[in-house]
């Protein structure tokens, strides 16, 4: 890779919560609120696990069925879990909105031309 070449992780995803909001407190003393966003496109279903450190107070109330976008980047994370080390890949959403919020669906918009403009586009 050239010096001038841009390296890049963004990701926006719309979608419903295929269950409620798991919230819980960090030992830092910071919130976690872990999402699973499912997507169509057409016939096709995916779920998409998404991290929010210390959420506004309506992502902690997130029920099955409600429609979301959040943007940010994808991340690998390793924990442990029952002796082992595990890893989890997921969206670390820097901006969440609820499904209709057209005012965050243009922040996570204007986030993805941001990144085009790096790339040169």
């Amino acid at each position: 890779m050239s010096d001038s070449a841009v390296s890049v992780n963004v990701a926006i995803v719309r979608g419903t919560c295929s269950s409620p909001a798991e919230v819980r407190v960090l030992p830092s003393g910071q919130v976690l609120a872990q999402l699973q966003i499912t997507t169509r496109t057409g016939e096709r279903a995916q779920s998409v696990p998404v991290a929010v450190l210390d959420p506004p107070a309506w992502v902690e109330q997130l029920d099955t069925g409600d429609e979301i976008v959040a943007a940010g980047e994808i991340r690998r994370r390793f924990f442990r879990a029952g002796g082992v080390t595990a890893s989890r890949v997921e969206l670390h959403a820097e901006v969440v909105g609820k499904g209709r919020d057209r005012r965050r669906a243009r922040t996570a918009a204007r986030r993805l031309e941001e990144v085009v403009e790096l790339l040169g586009g």
